[in-house]
C-alpha cells in the first residue's frame, strides 16, 4: 500500500510540470493563479523579481506597520482610556520621521524601478521587426524586413475554439508567428482609436495610437503558444481582439514565411540594394557631369 500510495504521488508530481507546460502563456486557474504569469522572456523574469523582491515586501511591511498603528491608537487613544485629549499640536521630530522616510523608500524603489525602464527602453539588435496594427476590432500582422504583407487576426467563434481545444477569447485564426530565441521588435499603432497591445509572458503593455507608432520588443525563450489582448477600452467588441503568438523554431518560422508568400532573404536584398544605391547615384553624377563639359568643349574646338 505504501508503495502504492508513492507512485500515485510520483505521478502526480510528474503531472503538475506537464500541466503548468499546457498553461504557459495564458492565465493559470486555481492556486497558481495568485502570482503573475509565469514568464516566457527576460523582460517578464525582471518584471517578476521586481514585483516579488521589491515591491511586495515594500508594500507588505508598510500595510502591516499602518495596520499596527491603527489597532494602537484605536486601544490607547478611545475615549474610555483616555478621557483627556493630549493639548499639543506637532512634534518636529515625528514630522520629520514621516517626511524622510518615505522619500527614502520611494529612492530605493526609484532605482529598481528606472533599470527595468532602461532595459524596456534599451533594445538589443533585432532580429525580426513585426508591425502590429489595432483596429476595430482586430489586429493586422506585417513583417516588412521578410516582405509578408498585412494581414487580420480575429478572434475564433466559440464553437471553433471548443473543437480545436484552445481558450476562447484569447485564440485567434491568424497568430503572429516569430522564431525562438530571436529578438522580435514589435512597431505598434492604430487605424482608428486607441487600442493596447498586452502581452502577460512576455511583460508586455504598449499603447497602439493612432497617427503614431510606439516600439517593444521581446525574446521568447521558448517554443509555445502564448496569448494577450486589447487592454484599452477601445469600443464595444473591446472583449474580442485577443493576440495570439506562436514561438516557433526557425525552420518552422521559414516555412511559415513561405507560405504567405514572403522570403527570409528579403531583408539581405533590400540591403543590398540599399548598398548598390549610393554608388549608382554616383556613377550617374559622374557621367550627367561628363555629359554637361561636352557642350562647353564644342565652340572651342570650333574656333
Amino acid at each position: 500500500m505504501t508503495a502504492s500510495i508513492g507512485a500515485t504521488i510520483m505521478v502526480g508530481a510528474s503531472a503538475m510540470p506537464a500541466m503548468a507546460q499546457e498553461l504557459l502563456g495564458q492565465p493559470t486557474p486555481g492556486a497558481g493563479g495568485i502570482a503573475l504569469q509565469p514568464a516566457a522572456s527576460e523582460l517578464k523574469h525582471d518584471a517578476i523579481w521586481f514585483h516579488d523582491v521589491i515591491l511586495m515586501p515594500v508594500i507588505t511591511i508598510i500595510s502591516l506597520f499602518v495596520l499596527g498603528l491603527l489597532i494602537w491608537v484605536a486601544i490607547r487613544y478611545n475615549k474610555k482610556a483616555n478621557p483627556v485629549p493630549a493639548k499639543w499640536s506637532h512634534n518636529t521630530l515625528i514630522e520629520v520621521i514621516w517626511t524622510i522616510v518615505p522619500v527614502v523608500i520611494l529612492l530605493v524603489i526609484a532605482i529598481f524601478s528606472f533599470r527595468l525602464l532602461y532595459k524596456y527602453e534599451a533594445m538589443p539588435e533585432p532580429d525580426l521587426t513585426v508591425k502590429v496594427t489595432g483596429n476595430q476590432w482586430n489586429w493586422g500582422y506585417e513583417y516588412p524586413d521578410q516582405a509578408v504583407p498585412e494581414y487580420i487576426s480575429n478572434m475564433l467563434p466559440e464553437d471553433e475554439a471548443q473543437a480545436r481545444n484552445v481558450p476562447y477569447r484569447l485564440a485567434a485564426d491568424e497568430a503572429m508567428v516569430v522564431p525562438v530565441g530571436k529578438t522580435v521588435r514589435l512597431l505598434i499603432t492604430a487605424s482608428d482609436v486607441i487600442h493596447s497591445v498586452a502581452l502577460p509572458a512576455f511583460g508586455l503593455k504598449t499603447d497602439a495610437v493612432p497617427g503614431r507608432t510606439n516600439e517593444t520588443w521581446f525574446n521568447a525563450e521558448r517554443t509555445g503558444v502564448y496569448y494577450g489582448q486589447c487592454s484599452e477600452l477601445c469600443g464595444v467588441d473591446h472583449a474580442f481582439m485577443p493576440i495570439e503568438i506562436r514561438v516557433v523554431t526557425e525552420a518552422e518560422f521559414a516555412a511559415w514565411v513561405a507560405s504567405k508568400g514572403g522570403s527570409m532573404t528579403a531583408a539581405a536584398a533590400e540591403a543590398a540594394a540599399a548598398e548598390v544605391a549610393p554608388a549608382a547615384e554616383a556613377t550617374t553624377d559622374t557621367a550627367a557631369d561628363a555629359a554637361t563639359s561636352e557642350p562647353a568643349a564644342t565652340p572651342a574646338a570650333a574656333q
